[in-house]
Formats: structure tokens, C-alpha cells, sequence
């Protein structure tokens, strides 16, 4: 990786929910410090000699394609990496059954040789051989994808934790890790959960040591305390883990109101708390640095707790109509100033794509709406999903003015997209996004968000360090 490198082109971002800007310059990225960092803007620019000459320097020139561009990386904000075997699979289940029928099934077999996974399985059971196909797996998927971000549960296995960490650390991208913890008996199978408060913490605290041990500085890689979700955790267990996050000032992260019976089960297990929010909010999980995926069925009141403790939202669109969850009310919580990213949730989500996250923003929205009377405010236009993607995100996991945008002094997290071209003749390449000439760059953003997918991602780039390219 060169100590700096000019990367000329096109450059779209949505640096907010209702401007799509598309620029065409230079930009000068320096990697001396080894985390690629934007040092130069220069939209003056009119092409690769033009761009060294400008900047004065002598480095090497990445030219986008002229049908394509640069645009941030995305970041997902909510991913079940040991979920990923099992995108696509969820039948006619809602959360809850799905939990029991296919989820601690497969994420068990991860570390537990007596997984009812490995009942009919011809081979002799090797879960480490197991996780490590799947994180690979999901980690080039979503690197495939554009996501420069993610935000991982893995499962209750330290070892097989640690080596998520590895795969996402030795791939290149950003990514916290987060050991899943789950110790109430009557809520977690016996094949599958911490033994007691005291496992739950130990453990997690070997996972937070193994990552600081890959990443000291924490910028590309982190721990991030995991509360599966309240009904899974015994409450001494949310109490302390809410201490741990603050003593080693981690990232949380859990699962709130994805569901109407598990908001009813919450009720019945904590009697004594006004409601989901109140939980988290009771035992200290509420923070500046939490992420709350789901918030379907969220009160006022409880938004307004929410953003007095400036803990944030991952938007699961993709998940919630696939399980029957229910339509989340993004531009309510916008409206009351929450910070709301985007989340492909795999598996309860079926694919890795943030951009697909993105175009089932804009539909859930849109039936909010319908149920509101038709009202249009409630819609997400496709910048405003963008937006949400890049920069929403980047608010979500505390990254803030270093990701999803040009600027300079922000990281280099990007992805170049590159859309497909209609011959004379009507042939085209091979992608499902068909540009004919005609269109102006915004209609082809909107081509790209309904029609893209990992085809038209041919390079990206995290902290400056090519880490996918499509061949």
C-alpha cells in the first residue's frame, strides 16, 4: 500500500438525508499512519496528470471507471455473522419460534459438539471447522457488498469468537465483535447458554482481551458487549455487563421491541419496569455507544429515554417484513432526534447487502405511511436511505464526520461502483443495472439502488487497503 495515493473520478456521497452530491476531482489519501486518511480535496480537477500536477506530488493515480464512481462504504450496523449459513431459511416462523427452530441450533453447533445441528450430519463434528467457513464466508460477503462496517454477533464460544475477530481482522475490514451473552435458564436451550452470570462475564472479558490484543487501538477492530436481548439474560447479568462496557469503555449492543410477543414477554419477566426501554435504560445499557436494532414497537415515552441517553438505532427493514416483526417508524424516530442506521440483520434478514437494506428502507417506509393515512412524510426517498446507510451508520458506532463522506481528515472507507452500459445493439454487461446514456447521475443512483447488487462493487477499500476486488 503506497504512503499516498490520488484517487481520481467521480465521487457520490449523501453527506445529508436530503442531498445527493455528485462531484468530479481528485482526492489525496495518505496511509502513513496506516489508517488512510483523506488528506487533500481537490474539486477542480480534470483528470490523472492534471491531479498531480494540482497536488504537487508524485503518487499513484486510481481512476474510477466512466460509468461508475466512488461512493462511501457502507456499514452495517446489525449482522448475525453465525447466522449466515442459514440466510433464507425461516419458513413461515416469527422471532421467537424462528429463535428455537433454526438460530440456537446453528449458532450452537459452533462450539458444541451435541448441537442438534450435527444430529444427521455424515461427517465427524468440528465446530471450529464450522465457524470458521461461515465467518469467512459472511466476511467477503459483506466486504463483496461495499460494507467497509460491521457490527457482528457471534456466538457464546470464546474460541470461535476469537477467530471471527481473526478472519475480520486478517480481510481488512472495520468490525466489532461481539460475544453473545445469554444465561437465564428458562430462556436459553440447555445445549446453548452461559452457565451463570460469572461465565457470561469471564467470558466476555477473554473476547475483549483476545481483540485488544489484535488491535490495541480498537480503530479497526473491537469488542462490543453483546446482551443477546433482555429475555435471554439474567438481570445481575445486564447489570454487570453494563459495568464492563463502561470500565473498558466498549461499544453495546442488543435487540429492543423486534417483536409484539417478545415486548409481552419482557412485560411478564420484568414486572417491575414501564417498559423494554426502561430494562436496558434500568440496568445501565442505555449509552451514547449502544446500538438498539430493531425498535419496532417503541413508545414515545421510550424514544424520548432513548435520546436522553443518546443511544442509537440499527433499522432492520429486511428482517422485520421477512419474520413478520412489523413496520419500524424511522421517520418518527428521526423526527425525535434518534440516530438511526441500517442493519441487514442475516439471518433474519436473507441477504449480506446493505444496499438492499437500503431500497427495503424506502418500501417499509412507504407502508408506514399507508397505515398513517397515506401520508408521505413518513416515506424514505433514496437519498435519505443512502444517507442512512453511510452516514447514519457512522453515527451509530460512534464514527461520526470519519465515515461516509469526502472530507477531508476522514477515513478512506470506500467502495468504487461501477453500473452497466447498453450497446448500440442492445446487448449488455452482465449486471442487472442497464444504463443506456441517457440518463442523468441521479436517475442512475436510483438505477443502481433498486437494481444493484456486489456486481457492480468492482474495488473497495478500508482505511486506505484494497480489501475486495472483482476479477
Amino acid at each position: 500500500m503506497a504512503a499516498r495515493t490520488i484517487y481520481f473520478g467521480r465521487f457520490i456521497s449523501a453527506p445529508k438525508p436530503d442531498e445527493l452530491l455528485i462531484q468530479t476531482g481528485a482526492v489525496l489519501v495518505s496511509s502513513r499512519d496506516g489508517r488512510g486518511v483523506i488528506e487533500k480535496v481537490d474539486w477542480t480537477v480534470n483528470g490523472p496528470n492534471d491531479a498531480l500536477s494540482k497536488f504537487g506530488i508524485e503518487a499513484p493515480v486510481v481512476t474510477a471507471h466512466d460509468n461508475g464512481f466512488f461512493f462511501p462504504g457502507f456499514i452495517d450496523t446489525h449482522i448475525h455473522a453465525s447466522q449466515y449459513p442459514n440466510a433464507g431459511i425461516f419458513g413461515k416462523s416469527t422471532l421467537l419460534d424462528w429463535l428455537t427452530t433454526y438460530t440456537f441450533p446453528l449458532e450452537s453447533s459452533f462450539g458444541n459438539v451435541k448441537s442438534p445441528m450435527y444430529k444427521n450430519a455424515s461427517e465427524t463434528p468440528n465446530p471450529l471447522a464450522r465457524a470458521k467457513a461461515a465467518y469467512s464466508r459472511v466476511v467477503s460477503r459483506t466486504l463483496a457488498h461495499g460494507t467497509t462496517t460491521a457490527s457482528y454477533y457471534a456466538t457464546i464460544h470464546v474460541e470461535a469468537t476469537n477467530l471471527l475477530a481473526d478472519i475480520a481482522f486478517d480481510k481488512g475490514q472495520r468490525a466489532y465483535i461481539g460475544r453473545v451473552c445469554m444465561d437465564r435458564p428458562e430462556m436459553c436451550p440447555d445445549y446453548y447458554r452461559d452457565e451463570s452470570t460469572e461465565e457470561s462475564i469471564t467470558n466476555t472479558k477473554a473476547s475483549i482481551e483476545y481483540c485488544k490484543s489484535l488491535d490495541p487501538s480498537g480503530e479497526l477492530l473491537a469488542h462490543i458487549v453483546t446482551p443477546r436481548f433482555a429475555p435471554s439474560c439474567l438481570p445481575e447479568t445486564l447489570t454487570q455487563l453494563a459495568t464492563l462496557a463502561k470500565e473498558e469503555d466498549l461499544r453495546i449492543q442488543t435487540h429492543i421491541s423486534e417483536n409484539l410477543n417478545e415486548v409481552k414477554l419482557v412485560k411478564e419477566l420484568f414486572p417491575d419496569r414501564e417498559s423494554y426501554t426502561d430494562v436496558y435504560n434500568h440496568h445501565g445499557l442505555l449509552t451514547p455507544r449502544t446500538i438498539l436494532a430493531h425498535a419496532v414497537h417503541i413508545s414515545r415515552e421510550e424514544m424520548q429515554v432513548i435520546k436522553q441517553r443518546k443511544a442509537k438505532v440499527s433499522h432492520c427493514p429486511a428482517s422485520n417484513s421477512a419474520l413478520g416483526s412489523g413496520f419500524c417508524p424511522v421517520r418518527v424516530m428521526l423526527d425525535e432526534g434518534i440516530d438511526v442506521g441500517l442493519g441487514t440483520d442475516v439471518s433474519g434478514g436473507y441477504s449480506t447487502s446493505i444496499l438492499d437494506a437500503v431500497r427495503n428502507a424506502c418500501m417499509v417506509s412507504r407502508h408506514v405511511g399507508f397505515l398513517n393515512g397515506g401520508d408521505s412524510r413518513f416515506n424514505l426517498g433514496i437519498t435519505e436511505a443512502l444517507w442512512l446507510g453511510t452516514v447514519g451508520g457512522a453515527k451509530v458506532v460512534g464514527l461520526e464526520g470519519r465515515l461516509g463522506g469526502f472530507e477531508q481528515g476522514m477515513l478512506w472507507d470506500v467502495q468504487e461502483v461501477v453500473l452497466g452500459e447498453v450497446k448500440k445493439d442492445g446487448e449488455g454487461d452482465d449486471t442487472d443495472v442497464d444504463i443506456f446514456g441517457w440518463e442523468d447521475w441521479e436517475n442512475r443512483v436510483a438505477k443502481w439502488v433498486w437494481n444493484g447488487d456486489d456486481r457492480n462493487v468492482r474495488r473497495v477499500w478500508v482505511g486506505g487497503r484494497m480489501v475486495h476486488e472483482r476479477k
